[in-house]
């Protein structure tokens, strides 16, 4: 499907959301605006406890937005609407009221790692490596950023953010607070992915939003932050340097 695919399934308290599309699980805009609204509906679900983020098939987690889309940017206005389609997904999972469990089965690159980041939780495999390409295509991780700070430092994002043709292994995301555990296999994880959500799923839904709350505490400028962010890489989007690069990169 060009516009990507995303299935919820609600039980035993557990909801799980998988996102899916054919070009190594990216986001063109429509699918981001559905997952936004899918978990804005499992925050307000009153059978929903927990929450599970996943993308379809077994090799890369997220390449993050849409190449496509991208490449199609034809003014500044357009490409601040095309970079808040993960500004407001980030929003979205920072006002859920339910801890959100991210499982990273391979790569992730860019909007992905946001996507993880701003998660409360993260499962991942050995092959879960991350990079932020943007700044090799002559934008940079503005709407992420704050997301990836908040897990990993700031260190941790200039160090991800400027060797951005550089990928970062499972265990380094692991060392620097992006992934809580790493396993061998995804059989492993998947296992351990089960016994934490049926955990969290038997515990007291108001303790745990008010965990969520004291978590997720000094972000509560985010809807102008990263709106303000996705100014800035959509005004980036239409300069000359970035237009080279993006033809030099699609060619």
């Amino acid at each position: 499907m060009s516009n990507g695919s995303l299935y919820t399934h609600i039980e035993n308290r557990i909801a799980t959301l998988e996102f899916g599309h054919p070009a190594s699980n990216s986001f063109p805009a429509e699918l981001l605006k559905r997952l936004e609204k899918e978990i804005h509906k499992c925050s307000d679900n009153p059978e929903v406890s927990v929450m599970v983020l996943k993308s379809e098939g077994e090799k890369a987690f997220c390449a993050g937005a849409s190449f496509d889309e991208l490449l199609a940017v034809s003014n500044e206005a357009e490409g601040k609407l095309f970079f808040e389609g993960f500004a407001g997904v980030l929003n979205a999972m920072r006002v859920c009221k339910k801890p959100i469990i991210g499982r990273v089965q391979g790569k992730t690159v860019g909007g992905g790692v946001g996507l993880a980041a701003a998660c409360d939780y993260v499962m991942a495999t050995e092959a879960a490596s991350i990079k932020l390409s943007e700044l090799s295509i002559g934008i940079g991780p503005f709407v992420i950023a704050p997301a990836v700070e908040r897990k990993i430092g700031v260190s941790g994002l200039a160090e991800l953010s400027l060797a951005p043709t550089e990928w970062k292994t499972a265990y380094w995301a692991q060392e620097k607070g992006l992934y809580a555990k790493v396993f061998p296999t995804l059989t492993e994880m998947d296992k351990e992915l089960e016994i934490l959500s049926s955990n969290l799923a038997s515990y007291n839904p108001d303790a745990l939003l008010q965990m969520k709350k004291i978590m997720w505490v000094g972000t509560e400028n985010w809807s102008d932050l990263l709106s303000e962010r996705a100014a800035i890489s959509g005004k980036l989007v239409l300069s000359e340097f970035t237009l080279n690069a993006l033809k030099k990169f699609r060619n």
